[in-house]
Formats: C-alpha cells, sequence, structure tokens
C-alpha cells in the first residue's frame, strides 16, 4: 500500500465563505442535510428539477457559498450571458452553497446544491466533511440519476448506497457490481463515510431516451425517497402535475407511432421478467444481448416535446 506524504493542505475553509450568525445559531445543529449537483449524469435532469423546486417552494435562507472562481472550468463550462440589441445582461453566474430551508410542516433542513465542481474535489470535500462535522448534521443524503434501459410505463426505479443499512435494504431495484466514471457526489460519500458521518446516495434510473428531456416524474420519485430518508415533507405537487403533462404527451407520440409501441412493449417485458427474478442479471445487457434500440423512440418524443409550447 502506498503512503500518503503527511504535512499540511491548503485550507478547505477558505473554499467559501459563511453567514456566521446563522452558522452559530443552535437550531442548525443536528439537522438532516440534502445534496445534489448538477452538471454530470443528471438524467431527466432530475437534480436541476429536485434543487430548483426545493429552493422555490421553501424559505431558503444562505449559510454558506462556495467560491465559484476556485472550482469551475470557465472555459469547458461557460455561463450563459444574455445580448439584447446592444448590451450584455442576465449574466447567469454558478453558485453552489449550503441553506437553510423548511419543509411543509416547518421542520428546518439543510440544502447543499449548485454546480458540480470542476476542481480542487479533495478539498471541496474536506470543506463539506468540515461544515457537516461542525453543525453536527444528522444523515447525509444526496441524489443523482442516470438513464437506463426501462420503460416509461412503469415505476421510477431507484439504487441505494451509502453506509445505513435501514436505508438500503430492500429499496435497490439495481445492485451491480460495475466501474462507474466518479461524481463529486461519490467522493463525498466516502469521505462522510470514514468520517464516520451517516450517509446515503440515492441514484433515480431515468428511461435512456428520456435522459436528455426534463422528466418530472424520476424527480417526484427522488423527492419521496430524500423525504423517506430525512423525515421530511417535501415539495412535490407542481412536479407531480408537470410529470402528468409530461406523461400525456409521451402517450400521445407512443399513440402515434406503431414501432415505437413495439420498443415500448419490448422494454416492458424485459423490465418485467427481472422484476419477477426470471432474468438473473443486470437491467444493462451484455455485449452479445439484443437491447431494443430505443434511438427512434428517443428522438421522437424529444422532437415532440419541443414542438409542444410551455404551457400547451
Amino acid at each position: 500500500m502506498i503512503e500518503r506524504i503527511s504535512g499540511s493542505l491548503l485550507d478547505p475553509t477558505s473554499l467559501y465563505v459563511r453567514n456566521d450568525a446563522l452558522f452559530h445559531d443552535p437550531e442548525l445543529r443536528g439537522l438532516n442535510l440534502v445534496m445534489g449537483f448538477t452538471g454530470f449524469a443528471d438524467a431527466g435532469h432530475v437534480v436541476r428539477q429536485i434543487t430548483n423546486e426545493l429552493l422555490e417552494a421553501t424559505d431558503a435562507v444562505t449559510v454558506a457559498e462556495f467560491d465559484a472562481d476556485q472550482l469551475v472550468d470557465y472555459r469547458s463550462r461557460r455561463p450563459q450571458i444574455s445580448f439584447v440589441e446592444d448590451h450584455l445582461q442576465d449574466y447567469q453566474a454558478p453558485r453552489l452553497a449550503l441553506y437553510r430551508l423548511l419543509d411543509g410542516l416547518g421542520n428546518p433542513f439543510l440544502l447543499l446544491a449548485g454546480f458540480e465542481p470542476d476542481l480542487q474535489w479533495e478539498r471541496f470535500a474536506r470543506a463539506v466533511v468540515g461544515i457537516v462535522e461542525d453543525l453536527d448534521v444528522n444523515l447525509v443524503a444526496w441524489i443523482h440519476a442516470i438513464p437506463m434501459p426501462v420503460p416509461h410505463t412503469r415505476p421510477v426505479g431507484v439504487t441505494v448506497h451509502g453506509n445505513r443499512p435501514d436505508l438500503i435494504e430492500g429499496i435497490s431495484v439495481w445492485k451491480p457490481t460495475v466501474e462507474v466514471p466518479a461524481a463529486v457526489g461519490h467522493v463525498l460519500e466516502l469521505r462522510l463515510a470514514d468520517a464516520g458521518r451517516n450517509v446515503a446516495g440515492y441514484v433515480m434510473h431515468v428511461p435512456h431516451y428520456l435522459a436528455e428531456a426534463e422528466y418530472p416524474t424520476a424527480a417526484v420519485a427522488g423527492l419521496e425517497y430524500l423525504g423517506a430518508a430525512t423525515s421530511l415533507m417535501l415539495p412535490t405537487d407542481r412536479l407531480r402535475e408537470a410529470g402528468r403533462e409530461v406523461g400525456r404527451q409521451i402517450s400521445e407520440q407512443v399513440a402515434a407511432s406503431e414501432d415505437v409501441q413495439q420498443v415500448v412493449a419490448r422494454l416492458e417485458t424485459r423490465y418485467d421478467e427481472y422484476a419477477e427474478g426470471t432474468v438473473r442479471r443486470s437491467l444493462l445487457a451484455d455485449e452479445n444481448d439484443q437491447l431494443p434500440n430505443a434511438d427512434d423512440l428517443g428522438a421522437a418524443v424529444e422532437a415532440y416535446l419541443a414542438r409542444k409550447e410551455p404551457g400547451e
């Protein structure tokens, strides 16, 4: 085993500024923390929908804000800005912050949300672990979403991981052993577990032909899992209504094409066989398997949704 060189590293607390009056409030101690980072593998834009809904539907107060200039590679992920006739406006500066929110019953909790850092992952992880320890956070629950060969006509699946068996056992629909590209949430989970803090991660399964579209149904499921883990009443009404509308649009598109119906039917058959235990391997196909190709379905659905006007 290769030994690490001991010594001082850059101070992780200089990565963020905090609201000291709020940070030292005893009422902030022992709360649950929800985390969501955008920018990596956010299939169905699930993380963005969840974090936006939490920030818009609750009274958010900033506890600490991270320095984007130290964490973002602007040239590979350029922020948006509006050019209006003869001037610039509405520069969308990247933001990553820790908030204090209240759930539907007035119970406080914490939310760490914003862009996934491009740089300084280990230093960022030390900063977050330090905050979690300073505030004696009860449970850290984080969420992300991946595309899966599953049909939109079945319940949204989830894979749970972490160091809380009571939040994991009997919940995961897919329990693989596989190497995947790491996200900053994975690093945080490892470092939090090493520090002896309670942590659980939720991976939402989004139909792969809807991965590039906004899929509110998966966001609702994600909020429900987070709420159950943290004993919080999280807002789902607006996303649930949006999910019904998106579902109606998808159903119309599927009904209009026999080829698309066949693709969905094959995905349903595979999903049901796996759920019943008759397919004793991963939902992901190996290189010799004939997984139904949903590219045509994805293109059709995306084109259909793109034609719909907001509120139509």
